[in-house]
């Protein structure tokens, strides 16, 4: 599918050759110019022959130098310059269908678009792909790319992904780590389906494509209480949770020890859920999951101190509120239990908001929602500003998942509120009140 122009910059090399908005991008240098992917791993060489075809149906062959690093200077209706694919899978754990009715429309999209790995760091399932594109992928090294692998058991992924094709697609495993490619891959675990021996043989699976597969986050499923008609599923148990943790790090003991990494890493819920310590500092590696949740805590809470060494004692008083999930309630106020051996005057309230939202089996601070955040701090003692984590946001920042924004919380609860990324920095500062 040859890309649509919707713009041309004006003075850029596109603007050159008379390119037009309606003009329709054929080849750069001989190479089909598909999508976004094409676009900037061809429209990067210095001399282009560019062919194109114009409103009227007419072909044209034009030829143009730019500098190195300028843009060719086309725009068109979509970032991917082509329709954003959706999933072709209906897993049994799905998280987009245990979404009540009623949300925005852009959150019952299911995307399985390769294209969003590379450029975003969304993960795939490998089913929504062809040799094409994979023969594509080694070609350009296009790396890394995020994969949902969830079981190397071809008939077990079958049947969790309800894609006859799922099991079949693991081949492309193989293809992309021979190629040098990278990967780093997902498991999300569901009690009974695909833990115990299943996650025993898809660790040495994995583990066979190292050092292409560079690491692989372990993740429990998360189910909202939006179940009705759908697969069967439950929550782990502190002891299935444990066993998870412990099957992994006697696999990870043991990949350390010949390799110097672990390549596999329970995310921080698996050590939350098992009432097991978190690691410390070196456990995470090169913290290559932290999307998913893997090593979040650990990374805060290093920073976190870190800076509480460099900080001050001081007397002058500070009143803050903080708000989080459910998981990490207890890990916040551990940190503000340090806060306070140096900052005397700290009054500092955290706050555990339970999902009523989607259930309260979530309970990550990322599925927060604005309701749940108003409906639960009306009338607590929240004293100048609402400190919560980022995660609660949409990627631009701009509201809650049910489409409460910040400032709408705002004026519900009466003060300001702030908003931090997981860095322990920000944090420590922003309890504070210091830049």
């Amino acid at each position: 599918m040859a890309v649509v122009i919707s713009a041309v910059q004006p003075k850029s090399c596109a603007a050159k050759i008379n390119l037009k908005a309606g003009d329709v991008l054929l080849t750069i240098n001989g190479q089909e110019i598909n999508d976004v992917l094409d676009y900037q791993f061809y429209a990067t060489d210095v001399k282009l022959i560019v062919a194109y075809r114009d409103q009227n149906g007419k072909t044209h062959m034009a030829k143009v130098k730019k500098e190195e690093y300028d843009d060719f200077g086309i725009e068109c209706d979509t970032y991917l310059m082509d329709k954003q694919r959706s999933c072709r899978n209906k897993c049994v754990f799905c998280f987009i269908d245990q979404l009540p009715k009623g949300l925005r429309d852009s959150l019952y999209f299911k995307d399985d678009d390769t294209r969003l790995s590379f450029l975003f760091g969304n993960y795939i399932t490998l089913t929504n792909i062809t040799q094409h594109e994979i023969d594509r992928i080694i070609k350009m090294k296009i790396s890394p790319v995020n994969i949902s692998v969830h079981t190397t058991n071809p008939e077990l992924r079958v049947k969790m992904m309800n894609n006859k094709h799922a099991g079949e697609a693991l081949k492309y495993l193989r293809q992309l780590a021979d190629a040098g490619i990278a990967m780093n891959c997902q498991l999300v675990l569901c009690p009974g389906l695909n833990d115990g021996e299943e996650l025993v043989r898809s660790m040495n699976d994995l583990a066979a494509f190292y050092p292409a597969v560079q690491s692989v986050a372990c993740v429990p499923v998360g189910l909202t209480k939006y179940r009705s008609g759908l697969y069967e599923l439950r929550p782990f148990t502190t002891d299935e949770a444990k066993a998870v943790v412990d099957e992994i790090n006697r696999f990870g003991d043991m990949f350390e020890k010949q390799h110097g990494t672990r390549l596999f890493y329970p995310a921080d819920e698996f050590f939350l859920k098992s009432k097991t310590p978190l690691p410390e500092y070196s456990y995470f590696g090169e913290y290559n999951q932290l999307e998913n949740g893997v090593g979040m805590m650990t990374l805060l809470r290093h920073e976190f101190l870190s800076s509480l060494e460099n900080l001050a004692e001081s007397d002058q008083p500070v009143s803050v509120s903080i708000a989080t999930g459910v998981a990490a309630y207890t890990f916040i106020c551990g940190l503000v239990d340090e806060l306070r051996k140096k900052w005397h005057n700290l009054n500092c309230s955290v706050y555990a908001i339970k999902n009523e939202f989607f259930g309260e089996n979530i309970t990550v601070s990322g599925l927060v929602t604005g309701t749940d955040l108003i409906a639960q701090l009306k009338g607590k003692e929240l004293g100048d500003r609402l400190l919560f984590p980022s995660a609660m946001l949409r990627k631009e920042q701009d509201m809650f998942l049910d489409d409460v924004t910040p400032q709408k919380v705002e004026q519900e609860l009466g003060i300001p509120v702030c908003h931090l990324p997981n860095d322990g920095y920000e944090l420590l500062h922003a309890i504070v009140g210091r830049e």
